[in-house]
């Protein structure tokens, strides 16, 4: 279902006239808290593949609300970092701080000098809550081994029973005797990784463990209500979203508590079909490895603790409890006799090597440890603690990088138990403090130290560099969270918001970095991602060309400034910031390895963006997910736009403006036209409220 681009060039021009489209005035195509800071990045492009653009703003930006237009504030630009060029974007370029804006409602910056404007934008409390909504349901248009219907996966992407074939995931063999049936294992379940349809015990570890850290931190950005088959349990979908990864790790596991690496197809022509439910060739599981009994304990007893807080799976948490404990009893011995597998995968299984290092393996060992101790007391844990904490990077060169993340979690989780050895935690505490005051990377509060305000390192541009693009803000919060130096809360606070408005189009692209976000606000978004499902002329191919699009809320891989095809530019030969393309070619021109989604970058995502969600809070307009069970095409709409909510009717249909009044309604009994005739241009959100109360909406922007 992949074909190569036949000719570079074309698709490069293509790019270069999109991107020329851009607006100057780049804002965070979704919006604002009205309490937050705002700052709108204004771009003058002279590097790059954009470097014939040229921008100067007038003495005075306005700030306009739409629909009519009113000037509700205006300022100076000031220009970023004397006129100086930068040199990870390619850009110059003025800030437009207008923080001041603080009343719930729709607006976009304007130059009167120029005529030129932003896109529009939403400033409201619950602003972001669609799209963390949006973000998640990723997992489980992800989920494999399950039909996905069209009430809950939305009529464009619903599909069949996936991988339950002959010798699939239900009959999954061992790849090293695929003749011997008594070797079969029921390994269905759980989330295909990325954009193949394979499944990695190891790297599932960084996407769990995000997502439990997310809910631990800030519950109340998670609801019981985003569609999927367990909304409405009474259970916070995040966690019955991150049960159905637990479900099919258990499975992983063996007898005496060793567990399979990974599983998937045994080369690349097989399994890549679109929609997953069309493939039927064979499936093979690998062999056990450390590296995955570690990853897989550490999991295990994370989730138990998390798990261990819902009364409604109680016993689901005592079952990962006792299974985290098997798996660190039975690595132990290589712990200790450093035998550790780091060769295990090899590559029988296609295509990612999931083999973890001997420092990787004891961060997860140490994890693990962390965990356990907290769920136990037990003595044996807390000496371990204290035999190998200062063998974690972060402690070793007082370096605390976001790549370490989850061993920092832990840390962190371990300096603040009361419990805890006093001189250890002491320890712990003093070596993030002491990164965090030398700022060597310049990562800690970096928002003046780049154009687009979220500083990271030249080097972490690189294959998934949307991960530490999250990790670096969410390295800030936990400076915050754990009082590290509190007089800098407020920089470190901006800077994370700042990483995440970069996700939603504060960059020098001016792209979502989500997939077809066009229905919930974004401008520009991305239309194509490199999945198997979601394959170049497939049905889901594209966004704007192809009959469905992939669907919303999928984070690509990011900017990559290694990337490999270098008679591809862009991507190739571009400052880091612009070394992106929009695009999902296969080999040889390798999109994948820019526009690769990925469970742990979407978690990574999703820990960031719950930061600043907070369901309990209703100012302004509210707008749940529409997604999944609502669709509006054409968006941006003239006259009138198409109404299609999932399942059946009849639907009560209301039209609000951007301050909640309704202006007009209608029932329908299935899909219909909705009449826009006679509204101001401007931002309109589309309520539909079913026969059971139940209540979608979506944004619906009227031209």
């Amino acid at each position: 279902m992949l074909r190569s681009l036949p000719l570079p060039g074309l698709l490069a021009l293509a790019f270069h006239v999109s991107a020329q489209n851009a607006p100057f005035l780049v804002v965070d195509q979704f919006g604002y808290r009205p309490l937050d800071p705002k700052v709108a990045v204004i771009r003058d492009p002279q590097a790059g593949f954009n470097a014939a653009e040229s921008y100067t703003p007038g003495p005075l930006i306005e700030v306009r609300e739409l629909p009519g237009r009113t000037v509700v504030w205006s300022g100076a630009p000031a220009a970023w970092n004397g006129g100086q060029t930068d040199p990870m974007s390619g850009d110059r370029g003025w800030w437009v701080d207008f923080s001041a804006v603080q009343q719930p409602g729709t607006y976009e910056l304007h130059d009167p000098s120029t005529g030129a404007t932003s896109d529009a934008f939403v400033v409201s409390e619950q602003v972001y809550a669609p799209i963390l909504r949006s973000a998640m349901r990723m997992f489980y248009h992800n989920r494999c081994g399950t039909g996905k219907p069209a009430a809950f996966a939305g009529s464009a992407w619903a599909d069949g029973l996936d991988f339950a074939g002959p010798l699939q995931d239900t009959q999954c063999r061992f790849i090293g005797d695929p003749l011997n049936a008594a070797l079969e294992k029921d390994l269905s379940g759980g989330w295909y990784d990325a954009g193949d349809y394979n499944k990695y015990v190891t790297f599932a570890h960084g996407a769990v463990h995000d997502l439990l850290m997310a809910y631990e931190e800030y519950p109340q950005a998670f609801g019981d209500d985003s569609g999927i088959p367990e909304s409405g349990n009474g259970v916070p979908d995040i966690l019955d979203e991150v049960k159905w990864e637990l479900d099919w790790l258990l499975k992983m596991v063996g007898p005496d508590g060793s567990v399979h690496i990974k599983m998937g197809s045994q080369n690349f022509s097989e399994n890549v079909l679109a929609p997953p439910s069309a493939n039927a060739d064979p499936r093979f599981y690998g062999p056990v490895c450390s590296s995955a009994t570690l990853a897989a304990a550490a999991m295990f007893a994370h989730a138990a603790r998390v798990f261990g807080g819902v009364p409604a799976y109680a016993m689901f948490a005592q079952q990962l409890q006792a299974q985290a404990e098997a798996c660190w009893t039975q690595v132990q011995p290589q712990l200790m006799n450093n035998t550790l597998d780091t060769d295990c995968d090899d590559g029988s299984i296609v295509a990612g090597d999931a083999d973890r290092s001997v420092p990787e393996q004891w961060a997860l060992a140490f994890e693990t440890a962390v965990h356990l101790f907290r769920a136990t007391g037990d003595a044996d844990h807390a000496q371990f603690i204290a035999d190998h904490y200062q063998d974690m990077t972060p402690l070793v060169n007082d370096l605390w990088y976001t790549y370490d993340l989850p061993v920092i979690d832990a840390l962190l989780d371990y300096a603040a138990l009361t419990d805890a050895d006093p001189l250890v935690a002491a320890d712990i505490r003093a070596s993030f403090t002491t990164d965090a005051t030398n700022n060597w990377l310049f990562y800690y509060g970096g928002v003046e130290d780049d154009l687009y305000r979220a500083y990271m390192p030249a080097w972490s541009y690189h294959w998934g560099s949307n991960i530490p693009k999250a990790g670096y803000g969410l390295l800030n919060l936990l400076l915050v969270s754990n009082a590290i130096l509190p007089a800098n809360d407020d920089l470190y606070r901006e800077y994370a918001l700042a990483a995440l408005n970069g996700f939603h189009g504060v960059n020098p692209l001016t792209l979502v970095y989500l997939s077809n976000m066009g229905a919930l606000g974004a401008e520009r978004s991305c239309d194509q991602i490199y999945h198997t499902w979601f394959a170049d002329g497939t049905d889901w191919d594209d966004a704007q060309s192809s009959l469905h699009g992939p669907p919303p809320g999928y984070v690509p891989g990011g900017p990559n400034a290694a990337f490999s095809v270098t008679s591809l530019s862009p991507p190739a030969g571009q400052p880091e910031q612009k070394s992106y393309l929009d695009f999902n070619d296969g080999w040889p021109n390798n999109s994948w390895e820019v526009s690769e989604p990925a469970i742990y970058s979407q978690a990574a995502y999703v820990r960031l963006l719950a930061h600043f969600v907070d369901l309990s809070l209703t100012t302004g307009v509210q707008e749940p997910p529409a997604e999944r069970t609502l669709v509006l095409w054409p968006n941006p709409a003239g006259d009138r736009a198409w109404v299609e909510p999932a399942g059946e009717g009849p639907w009560q249909v209301t039209l609000r403006d951007a301050a909640g009044r309704s202006l007009r309604g209608m029932q329908l009994q299935v899909a219909g036209p909705i009449d826009l005739g006679g509204l101001a241009a401007g931002c309109y959100v589309v309520e539909v409220v079913g026969q059971r109360a139940e209540r979608v909406s979506g944004r619906l922007i009227v031209q």
